[in-house]
């Protein structure tokens, strides 16, 4: 038996790199997964919507078609975003920028939490993970104050939805990743980039999408029955690195 077995998982930014790495891990432990994305790909879930997470109207017929078809959640992945190239620091980025990277980060992370969490209560609750990032409680000479700003929000979006539901059966977490091998990271990093990243990391490597699927199911499953309101950092360490060590 896997430790997801019979549950409804649903899973946001489904077709990224994360997002296919969690449905197979989903999968490998026993889940039905549903996934929601702005972009129409194939993907492995069992269920598929298009939807424009930041419209309010797309986010209430997604939910509803699942509530239809499921009849209830038992786990919400809550892990889309983007990290724009035009987001640069506090002086430089664009009001479009800022407007554009909120509506993708944090709206849409509200709106996923608000449409779904009914579903997670219905039979007594279940287990949602928001996506934040290291970037929300670290500083970062290397530019993007609209991402920063978001995954900061999304903290504190998580940590008061944890405490409201507790008692109804609801646990709430979040994870922060530190640089991960995706292309919403990589992409658009030259060698140097790369390496000035890589410097900081103790492990010498960015995370691995694989790695960042099983924490999430971990956080889904039972095993995690009194975990609640945490972020739960996945970053080879990097949070707590004053020094790295030498090759």
């Amino acid at each position: 038996m896997g430790t997801l077995d019979t549950r409804i998982a649903v899973i946001t930014g489904a077709a990224g790199r994360i997002g296919r790495a969690t449905t197979a891990v989903f999968h490998r432990e026993g889940a039905t997964v549903v996934g929601l994305d702005v972009r129409d790909q194939q993907t492995d879930c069992d269920h598929f919507i298009c939807v424009e997470l930041s419209d309010e109207d797309q986010v209430a017929a997604a939910f509803a078609e699942i509530d239809e078809r499921y009849g209830r959640a038992d786990v919400l992945f809550s892990n889309a975003g983007v990290a724009l190239a035009e987001d640069d620091n506090v002086l430089r980025t664009s009001l479009d920028a800022w407007h554009r990277t909120i509506a993708a980060n944090l709206t849409s992370m509200f709106l996923v939490n608000k449409h779904g969490i009914p579903l997670l209560l219905r039979d007594g609750g279940g287990a949602l993970i928001n996506t934040a990032s290291l970037l929300g409680t670290m500083g970062s000479a290397v530019p993007g104050i609209s991402y920063t700003a978001t995954k900061g929000a999304v903290l504190a979006l998580t940590a008061d939805v944890a405490v409201e539901f507790a008692r109804r059966g609801l646990r709430a977490n979040s994870i922060s990743p530190g640089p991960v091998e995706t292309p919403l990271f990589t992409d658009g990093l030259d060698e140097a980039g790369r390496q000035r990243r890589l410097v900081h990391v103790p492990t010498g490597r960015f995370t691995e999408a694989e790695e960042i699927a099983e924490a999430v199911a971990f956080l889904a499953s039972d095993r995690a029955s009194h975990i609640n309101g945490i972020d739960l950092k996945i970053d080879g360490g990097m949070s707590v690195a004053y020094v790295t060590p030498e090759d």
